[in-house]
């Protein structure tokens, strides 16, 4: 029994990603949601003034954009790849590419290479135009413990 992986397979059977992201409070800070879409699924940043990183413009922060990539690529890895644990960090590229301007932010990931232990997934950011990304991120996941050779136990 992994309870990861039984939340991942009640979240797609109901169709509701809550059970995966809402227990996490940074995540319900930022106002993320997941949404089914297309056949893949949409992460959502709903506005909110604490969002905003440069009051003079008004500009949303980085980290909020970068918060909003990151976890619609772990949210999206989980749920395509199957893996039973979460998806760990090794590497994340950002690239701002235009102003986020106060109003719900929306993106959308795909893995582009996926092996045993290693997923590279990409990821953009859009506003009103999914056509004009303010951001993209290149993110490559660990997606299960390191085995030391000649060992069949994790590496440390």
């Amino acid at each position: 029994m992994n309870p990861l992986a039984d939340a991942v397979r009640a979240a797609k059977e109901r169709g509701s990603f809550e059970l995966l992201y809402g227990s996490i409070p940074y995540l319900a800070f930022l106002g993320f949601t997941l949404e089914s879409q297309g056949g893949g699924i949409i992460g959502k940043l709903a506005y909110a003034d604490p969002l905003i990183g440069n009051p003079s413009i008004p500009a949303l922060h980085g980290g909020a954009i970068g918060g909003l990539l990151e976890s619609t690529a772990i949210f999206s890895t989980l749920l395509e790849s199957e893996t039973p644990v979460m998806p760990k960090i090794v590497t994340i590229t950002i690239d701002y590419l235009r102003t986020g301007r106060p109003m719900d932010t929306f993106a959308r990931a795909s893995i582009t290479r996926q092996g045993r232990r290693v997923a590279n997934v990409g990821v953009e950011a859009w506003q009103e135009d999914r056509a004009r990304p303010i951001a993209r991120a290149n993110v490559i996941f660990l997606l299960g413990p390191l085995v030391t050779p000649g060992s069949d136990a994790p590496a440390p």
